[in-house]
């Protein structure tokens, strides 16, 4: 019997600058859990070009947002895509204490 290894994805970048994101919801496994943090806070925003990619995939994974980098970034107050919960800086350190490893998308 195998056990699947939970992981914890981290999304840094843009997803109008670089393809981290796509790249991550393509090989990502499912359930997996997936913050974004710094300019990868963008693709949260229910606004964003991005929004449908989260929203198609929110049943596959659970999706995180770092509370920090939305308040540098101004985006606090912008409506977030359902199902993205909101992690500050002890949720973050939570997520990676409680999955087996941690994958940084660049």
């Amino acid at each position: 019997m195998t056990t699947t290894k939970k992981m914890l994805h981290l999304v840094n970048k843009s997803p109008n600058e670089r393809s981290a994101l796509d790249s991550c919801l393509r090989l990502a496994a499912k359930d997996s859990a997936i913050l974004l943090i710094e300019d990868g806070v963008y693709a949260a925003i229910s606004a964003a070009k991005s929004a449908e990619k989260i929203s198609s995939r929110i049943n596959d994974f659970q999706f995180y947002v770092l509370k920090e980098d939305l308040d540098v970034r101004g985006l606090a107050e912008k409506p977030l895509i359902d199902g993205v919960t909101i992690v500050d800086y002890n949720g973050f350190v939570e997520l990676a204490a409680t999955n087996d490893s941690v994958q940084s998308w660049m």
